[in-house]
């Protein structure tokens, strides 16, 4: 299987290789951290200010995804889409056209983020996970059903907002992120944040957050950049171990 290449702003050969590794290690990384559902959910990334992105195709999941089952579109819906992109590729197309700051996007069915999702809770900083996202958070509810057009893609888009995700109700989560460590990251903290903090509300005991001076520093300190950088190299070494497969890789 070779990535379909559409017509657009293509980078150049090397970092286009080093960005369909990235984004394979980023749905291995999401595998392991408990995103799977069957081949459902997606991850993608683009170079700064392209119109093009690359996206995991529509039949393979997290959990076997390769730089070969990468696929490019165009930001433009009107454009042709490829034969393999995923059905929900109007949801990328329309937060790539609203945000231009955002360079990666992964949409998945982690549980306990959709679970959160279900509720009216107020995301927390419980933790330092929910520091990063506690007030950064929207909730889009005009539907649960899988996002098939644009309109919904921009009203998610629309929900999302200057944020760093957004619930979709009753359907899981999209998070944003600058490049795709930072995506693949930052997926795993909201879901990390919404399982503590339902823990804490199944308890059933009163539990405290973390101040607004703590989050602040937090978000400065434990999630600056050169750290999201050692959490990602971290979690490439934990793939590599369980996929000894990705070493073959070309490089990230």
């Amino acid at each position: 299987m070779t990535v379909t290449v559409t017509t657009g702003t293509d980078p150049a050969p090397t970092t286009r290789q080093r960005l369909l590794t990235q984004i394979a290690l980023g749905a291995r990384m999401l595998s392991l951290d408990g995103h799977d559902d069957f081949n459902q959910g997606q991850i993608s990334a683009r170079t700064p200010g392209s119109d093009t992105f690359f996206i995991k195709n529509a039949l393979c999941g997290f959990d076997e995804a390769t730089p070969e089952q990468i696929v490019q579109a165009h930001v433009d819906h009107t454009r042709p889409a490829p034969a393999l992109a995923p059905p929900e590729l109007p949801l990328h197309q329309a937060v790539y056209r609203a945000r231009p700051d955002v360079n990666a996007i992964v949409h998945s069915h982690a549980p306990h983020t959709l679970v959160f999702g279900a509720t009216d809770l107020e995301l927390r900083p419980v933790s330092h996970e929910g520091a990063w996202f506690a007030g950064r958070t929207g909730l889009f509810t005009t539907t649960s059903n899988t996002v098939l057009d644009i309109e919904t893609g921009d009203s998610i888009a629309g929900a999302l907002g200057d944020g760093n995700g957004v619930f979709l109700r009753n359907h899981g989560g999209v998070v944003v992120g600058k490049s795709v460590r930072h995506a693949a990251i930052f997926a795993t903290v909201l879901e990390r944040a919404c399982r503590l903090q339902l823990l804490a509300e199944s308890s059933g005991a009163r539990y405290t957050s973390s101040s607004l001076q703590d989050v602040q520093l937090k978000r400065d300190f434990i999630y600056a950049d050169l750290s999201v950088r050692s959490y990602w190299d971290h979690s490439v070494r934990r793939v590599r171990r369980a996929c000894p497969e990705t070493s073959a890789w070309p490089r990230a």
